[in-house]
């Protein structure tokens, strides 16, 4: 009965954990570029008490041993890098990548971040900076006297200035990609940072070596589907309702065994 307490005590952490991913999914469904998040469980350490296997005598063995496992951990919580709806802003410095490959950003400490958000706006000297005012690598600064800007599928920004009527192409926007962008490193602002189990980046030029397109004029809104997100709660608060079942039968079950001897 002991044993139950402590088991049913991990359901309820456990789920707790799952309700705060999916809480942390739908406070951010508006987010662009947002990828949602799922947390992975796994069984505990199980004490064996009869093992499978075991000779029964007779030249018999037990066909099936009793295992009484030790409840529930969490495993991992990953993010999920499926592609999120288009939107339709008609901005020019919107951009989308419809495919693999994340934004280059430039942090004020030297280390560059990636990013799928490309709701990107133009400072104060005319560089390509996301909300945060950091800059887009490679660095892209439009003329003072632009009229118009075009962001091709593979990247190529073309200005047309003021008194021309030639666009001039002022640079390419690279995109980066990794081989396990579930363990990429999220720091919050739609940005993310490299870690071991993330592998090396490899830059390239868009619609490339298995790298995605950019769409001008559209934003990738967040992958976080709401009746799924929904549906989940329920499951997991449901879950969570269980086990303090489990957990209030195993307290009653321990009254009852202290009140034997009155």
């Amino acid at each position: 009965m002991m044993r139950a307490l402590y088991i049913a005590a991990t359901g309820m952490e456990a789920q707790q954990l799952n309700i705060d991913v999916i809480s942390n999914n739908l406070a951010n469904v508006n987010t662009t570029g947002f990828k949602k998040s799922r947390a992975d469980f796994q069984d505990l350490l199980y004490q064996t008490i009869k093992m499978a296997g075991s000779s029964s005598g007779g030249g018999t063995q037990v066909p099936a041993g009793i295992q009484v496992g030790s409840g529930v951990r969490p495993a991992s919580v990953q993010k999920m890098f499926s592609q999120g709806d288009f939107q339709n802003t008609q901005n020019p410095l919107d951009l989308a990548v419809e495919g693999d490959g994340l934004f280059q950003v430039a942090m004020p400490n030297g280390t560059t971040a990636f990013t799928r958000s490309g709701s990107f706006k133009k400072d104060s000297t005319g560089r390509l900076v996301t909300s945060d005012g950091y800059p887009v690598e490679p660095s892209i600064t439009l003329p003072s006297d632009t009229v118009s800007v075009t962001v091709s599928a593979n990247g190529g920004v073309s200005v047309l200035q003021a008194g021309s009527s030639t666009p001039t192409e002022i640079g390419t926007i690279q995109l980066v990609r990794f081989s396990n962008p579930t363990g990429l490193n999220s720091i919050g602002r739609n940005l993310f940072l490299p870690t071991p189990a993330s592998g090396d980046a490899v830059s390239g030029t868009p619609g490339e070596a298995g790298f995605g397109t950019i769409a001008q004029g559209f934003l990738e809104a967040s992958n976080v589907n709401i009746a799924e997100e929904l549906v989940n709660m329920i499951i997991g608060q449901r879950a969570y309702e269980i086990n303090s079942k489990a957990m209030q039968s195993a307290d009653e079950m321990m009254k009852t065994a202290n009140e034997v001897k009155r």
